[in-house]
């Protein structure tokens, strides 16, 4: 009877834990990144030297907890993620997760050596498990704090920390191999372990999460689940491809992200449905591993390393981190601002934490060193970075309005049925479509809620404040539908962006020719509307860009299905400005003259 009401008890606090935590979302708005650190901190609180008393140093759990977490959060970000983005910042982002995390990883290596004292091979060792990005708090952060990023620089952001993994991975395996190694090595042996365990990591990750992802988008496709268990089984499908990739050795963290990817990019049904589940089961992901990874760290103990610790976090922010980044960034054209943005959002998190428990898994002498280093490393980039990528952003004149504020929609799934969704939103005052003088030709309204009764389109008339409208709409069109529907969402403007606006219809070879600019061979002929529609197909929205290297132009305003005024986004140098100014007039005139030419 003791065991049975002790655990009950058990069961009151963990249940109590997470409601705290969920309570928490309301301030994650507000606080961003300091609402990771009470997570962090309700595991310390919880442990045993805070009030909870829980002695807990089962890493194996911790491990399959954190495993589990990572797969969620890695394959909800590939879900959120364009497909036309990521290859707009491919080569830019993957550079930075392979050649970026090795520089980091060196230089904190040797940095760790000189200041610590130990080996060469641990030195190296540490470095590479504090080395990579958190997608987690990346992704948490980024959105938490509602920030749109100028250019190409959250994209970049995004890929990089979703990305570098499988290289820290691969870096922190292949040194802990060396470590673990008690006579010399032949170095052939281990070498060739190495480069096939890279080629693992990176090619089958990525194969084994598209095969997976196509596979998942077929069986969603076919199979006629209950709405309620659509997505417990992506969520299961998610954290099985995750683990199917790390039973043969190739990254699980790379397979979930492409696998969610994938399905993000492909006609799916119910899709919005989808996503909302994920979005909190990515929220009880994060709750759920912060806590635990909290429960692990001893602060008593801690706190003999943090001195050390906090020397090797300040050398990783000012130093390494940004060494990597501007060598990785020099071939493509990033402006310093940007540069400088991307090396400060270097953000560690829970996978430094979670590679840091590799070595007391495996059994190597002292590997408590890493975990407590580690976590303070954390903590201190946490406290530092996380909580200042708004006011940098700002800083930097990186930061936009943000265009994306949440929108209330409701989605109903039809059986059968990938074509259509059926959504409804309610309709506030200043929403967008009240004032919308067009309505897509994709858009068909079904029925009217107004004052609990139900009417049809044609007895309700135009839509008023306070009815509730039921539209059929293609699920790749939702995300354009939100912005007709969103009153809290600022609307973005030409005066928002380094620029000149210009109509939808203007030729892109008239703009080059007068701007200096390279026009790609996929769009010359076209004008900027028809650029955007190659590009972004129906999935269209305002703040789409194309990117030409030395500027972007800005879709900011939209009529119907196309691009109706853009915004050439350009860069700050004073002598840029200089020769717009000099040729707007000619641009001017050359636009009037067109227009009344017969």
């Amino acid at each position: 009877m003791q065991d049975l009401i002790v655990n009950n008890l058990a069961l009151l606090f963990a249940a109590g834990i997470i409601v705290l935590g969920i309570l928490s979302s309301l301030a994650a708005q507000r606080f961003g990144a300091p609402l990771l650190l009470v997570f962090l901190g309700m595991g310390m609180l919880l442990g045993e030297d805070g009030p909870g008393g829980l002695s807990f140093d089962n890493y194996v759990v911790a491990y399959l907890i954190g495993s589990a977490a990572l797969a969620v959060i890695l394959f909800d970000g590939g879900m959120r993620t364009r497909l036309s983005t990521i290859r707009s910042v491919a080569a830019p982002a993957f550079t930075l997760s392979t050649f970026g995390v090795l520089v980091t990883a060196g230089l904190t290596g040797v940095f760790a050596h000189y200041v610590i004292g130990l080996g060469w091979i641990i030195s190296l060792l540490l470095g590479a498990i504090i080395a990579s990005t958190d997608a987690a708090a990346v992704f948490f952060l980024l959105k938490a704090g509602g920030l749109k990023l100028r250019g190409k620089v959250g994209t970049v952001l995004e890929t990089e920390s979703a990305t570098n993994d499988p290289m820290a991975l691969f870096l922190t395996l292949a040194l802990l191999e060396l470590a673990l190694l008690s006579d010399t090595p032949n170095a052939g042996g281990p070498l060739t372990g190495m480069v096939v365990l890279f080629f693992q990591q990176f090619a089958l990750g990525g194969l084994i999460g598209m095969a997976g992802g196509f596979l998942l988008v077929w069986m969603l496709s076919r199979m006629s689940l209950p709405v309620g268990l659509q997505p417990l089984f992506v969520l299961a499908a998610a954290i099985v491809i995750f683990s199917a990739s790390a039973v043969v050795d190739a990254s699980g963290f790379l397979a979930a992200y492409v696998a969610g990817l994938v399905l993000g990019n492909r006609p799916v049904r119910a899709f919005p449905s989808l996503l909302s589940f994920m979005d909190s089961s990515t929220w009880m992901a994060q709750l759920v591993m912060f806590v635990v990874l909290g429960l692990l760290v001893t602060p008593s103990k801690m706190a003999d390393y943090a001195y050390t610790a906090i020397l090797i976090a300040v050398f990783l922010m000012l130093v390494a981190r940004p060494l990597g980044v501007f060598t990785s960034l020099a071939p493509f054209r990033f402006s310093p601002a940007e540069t400088v943005y991307v090396s400060w959002v270097g953000l560690r998190g829970a996978v430094s934490i979670f590679l840091s428990t590799l070595p007391v898994l495996a059994g190597l002498p002292g590997a408590q060193l890493f975990f407590n280093l580690a976590f303070v490393v954390v903590l201190v980039s946490l406290l530092a970075q996380g909580t200042s990528i708004g006011w940098a952003a700002r800083r930097l004149n990186i930061a936009l309005p943000d265009t994306a504020h949440s929108v209330r929609r409701f989605e109903i799934d039809l059986p059968g049925q990938q074509q259509l969704e059926l959504v409804a939103y309610p309709v506030e005052e200043g929403a967008p479509y009240l004032s919308a003088s067009y309505s897509p030709v994709w858009l068909k309204p079904v029925f009217v809620v107004r004052n609990d009764d139900i009417v049809s389109p044609e007895q309700a008339g135009p839509l008023a404040p306070g009815d509730y409208g039921y539209f059929l709409v293609p699920p790749e069109k939702i995300r354009r539908l939100d912005t007709l529907f969103n009153s809290a969402a600022e609307q973005l403007k030409a005066t928002d962006l380094l620029g000149f606006a210009f109509d939808g219809d203007v030729a892109l070879e008239l703009l080059a020719g007068e701007y200096k600019f390279e026009v790609p061979a996929a769009y010359r002929g076209l004008t900027a509307a028809e650029a955007f529609e190659r590009k972004y197909g129906d999935v269209l929205s305002v703040g789409d860009r194309l990117d030409f290297n030395s500027l972007d132009l800005v879709a900011v305003e939209l009529a119907g299905d196309t691009v109706a005024r853009i915004v050439l986004e350009l860069p700050e140098e004073p002598e840029w400005q200089d020769r717009i100014r000099a040729s707007l007039s000619k641009i001017a005139d050359r636009m009037r003259t067109k227009r009344t030419s017969p």
